[in-house]
């Protein structure tokens, strides 16, 4: 095999890992070989998740699921896969497909709020995640190989975020170990929508 594709396998090994395991290490257990479990869920028939999904992504309204809009709200239904988005005033109202974590084991619900909003995030593993890959780099500076896409919002819950993806194949499917990824396009809108205190609930 040459030398470019090995380059190429290895930074879509890494990015298929790097943002699966960041939800792992906030819930204090290992991560799930991303490769055995995420690539059967990336390479599948994409018509087939659409199938699954198409009659659960729909709107929602606000209000079974939040006491007022004060600095607006998000909500991630992890069944559907979907995130809804509600302005304060009410004129806003968005609905995006997401990633959403392998397992129900990985997958934490509850409220929580938008503690940070970083464009062109970086990313470095925690301790846990070197000890357990020892070959991935210390920092990812922001660009095509970070994981966390172009955009991200910090949550209150250590180690979650809402994020972008420059891997486009995760969105619709079981791709994470806790965090919520969008398309790029999409988390730049939202990103742009939030604020810091914008209260979420995973549900």
């Amino acid at each position: 095999m040459s030398g470019g594709s090995s380059k190429h396998l290895n930074r879509r090994a890494f990015l298929g890992t790097t943002a699966t395991a960041i939800g792992a290490a906030a819930l204090g257990g290992s991560a799930v070989p991303a490769y055995a479990v995420t690539d059967a869920e990336i390479e599948g028939d994409i018509s087939t998740v659409i199938r699954r999904n198409i009659s659960s992504f729909r709107s929602l309204e606000w209000r079974p699921y939040f006491d007022t809009l004060s600095k607006g709200a998000v909500l991630v239904d992890t069944t559907s896969r979907a995130l809804h988005y509600w302005s304060e005033d009410q004129s806003v109202y968005k609905l995006f497909p997401t990633s959403v974590p392998l397992s129900e084991e990985m997958t934490r619900r509850g409220r929580t709020s938008v503690v940070r909003k970083i464009e062109g995030p970086e990313w470095r593993p925690t301790p846990s995640m070197k000890k357990r890959n020892p070959e991935w780099p210390d920092f990812v500076p922001a660009g095509p190989d970070n994981p966390l896409g172009t955009h991200a919002l910090y949550l209150s819950w250590t180690y979650y975020r809402i994020h972008g993806t420059h891997d486009t194949r995760k969105i619709g499917r079981r791709s994470s170990n806790g965090c919520i990824g969008l398309y790029n396009e999409h988390i730049a809108e939202l990103f742009a929508l939030t604020k810091v205190g914008t209260q979420v609930l995973l549900i």
